[in-house]
């Protein structure tokens, strides 16, 4: 790439940068991106770029993979019920520290190494999450649904000039931890900081009219048309929970949420500061 066009991309990206400045834009991270080694160097750059043009980033993740393989090494059985990880007392003590302890500092080591400023969080810190358990049909354990969010520790860290990194883990009132999906926290988090955009990095491309077909993909949708997608099939199995996400998260003030490709090397990049953007965008 000669300098010319180096310049180009640079003032190409301008408008987006400015649309940006200072606004909220929650990265949930998780799936292929957090465990290859490329995907995840490629991630922490774009997320510090968004920080030092002056983005407020916030990146909240998941690491079922880590929890399982710390289970495994335990001899505790990962189980799951419809999607959603049974999650005993045992269980609940063992997402704590793998998510809280292990993930997220390497995260935010990760962020370090790339120039960033990170602090880790989680959602027990300061009380920023506040949960119940989720009742259902079949017992998953301690999951929790939110009741609230105390966005104070994450707006101080934002003021202080930090990225936060945030894990899912909760308690409740009587000291109960719960494990928390990451796709509903991010959601939620997202909204209550009444953040410009909520990005979730997926193994996928995005919404696709035929789930087989990646040239099918939808760049938009309205969530008003989600209904109608659900009836018609277009919308099923593991891509409902997040598009109710998705859902939930602009209905509740998020100006756009986008799917998008985690496995493509700086996807973030490519959905904020280019017209054509790379996923599924929800407004």
């Amino acid at each position: 790439m000669d300098n010319k066009i180096r310049s180009q991309v640079l003032i190409d990206a301008l408008p987006y940068i400015q649309k940006y400045y200072n606004k909220v834009v929650v990265v949930k991270y998780g799936g292929n991106a957090m465990t290859n080694d490329a995907l995840k160097d490629a991630v922490m750059s774009d997320i510090v770029l968004l920080s030092l043009v002056g983005i407020k980033v916030v990146l909240v993740h998941g690491g079922g993979p880590e929890i399982g393989e710390m289970l495994g090494k335990l001899g505790i059985e990962s189980k799951f019920v419809n999607g959603l990880r049974y999650t005993d007392e045992e269980t609940a003590e063992v997402v704590n520290m793998v998510l809280s302890g292990k993930v997220n500092k390497e995260l935010v080591r990760h962020l370090s190494l790339h120039k960033g400023k990170a602090l880790g969080l989680c959602g027990i810190d300061g009380g920023m999450l506040t949960v119940h358990k989720i009742e259902g049909e079949e017992d998953i354990g301690f999951v929790g649904e939110i009741d609230s969010v105390d966005t104070k520790p994450i707006t101080e860290a934002l003021n202080g000039g930090y990225i936060p990194v945030i894990a899912t883990v909760a308690c409740g009132e009587d000291g109960q931890i719960f494990n928390i999906n990451a796709d509903t926290a991010a959601a939620r988090i997202a909204a209550e900081l009444g953040a410009e955009n909520l990005l979730l990095l997926t193994d996928i491309a995005g919404l696709l009219r035929d789930k087989d077909d990646p040239s099918t993909l939808i760049k938009k949708v309205n969530v008003s048309e989600v209904p109608f997608m659900k009836r018609q099939g277009i919308i099923s199995g593991g891509m409902l929970p997040k598009i109710d996400c998705c859902v939930e998260a602009v209905r509740r003030g998020v100006v756009k949420t986008c799917i998008i490709d985690g496995r493509v090397e700086h996807s973030i990049l490519i959905e904020l500061f280019t017209s054509e953007g790379i996923g599924t965008q929800f407004s």
